[in-house]
């Protein structure tokens, strides 16, 4: 990855997508660590009904700032509640750096496809799996919502054409 430039002015802005319940957040998290990389998710912006519209805005004016080569901050969405709350959780600072580890539905979006060093799909193709990885990691009350979030994922990436433009396909289990 070191041999693919910064395109986010002087940060490398690198893009890990895929389904719910594929694993990407781990997988997210474990590279974040590994590069000493700034982590935002999707999730820190995104809601049930609002999965990958509405907020983008916000996040391009963070990454804005990041290209200028200044700190940008945001809210995150709160989901302690057990339903998100739109900029009520603890405010995020991100500074530009060497990497910035973006996860989530939508991250490599075409939309920003210029400004990513790399995009990473994590591709678990069982979407029964899936469903059953994320009601059990959230609980069974949002088994509905899942059911939903999986339906506009589907036609998101077919429009987006996500996995076929990746640089990189990870098959998780």
């Amino acid at each position: 990855m070191t041999r693919n430039p910064p395109r986010l002015g002087n940060t490398r802005l690198v893009a890990v997508d895929g389904p719910s319940g594929s694993g990407k957040s781990t997988f997210a998290k474990n590279l974040a660590t590994e590069l000493d990389a700034t982590l935002i998710l999707t999730d820190h912006f995104a809601m049930w009904d609002d999965p990958a519209i509405g907020w983008w805005p916000e996040l391009l004016a963070v990454l804005d700032e990041v290209a200028a080569g200044r700190q940008a901050h945001y809210r995150k969405t709160d989901w302690s509640q057990g339903f998100p709350r739109r900029n009520e959780g603890p405010v995020v600072e991100v500074r530009p750096g060497r990497t910035i580890i973006f996860e989530g539905m939508s991250s490599a979006r075409k939309a920003i496809a210029h400004r990513l060093s790399l995009a990473i799909f994590i591709d678990h193709g069982d979407e029964k799996a899936r469903l059953e990885r994320a009601v059990a990691r959230d609980g069974e009350k949002y088994r509905k919502d899942f059911e939903r979030w999986q339906q506009y994922e589907r036609g998101w990436f077919a429009v987006d054409e996500t996995k076929a433009r990746a640089d990189y396909v990870v098959t998780s289990s």
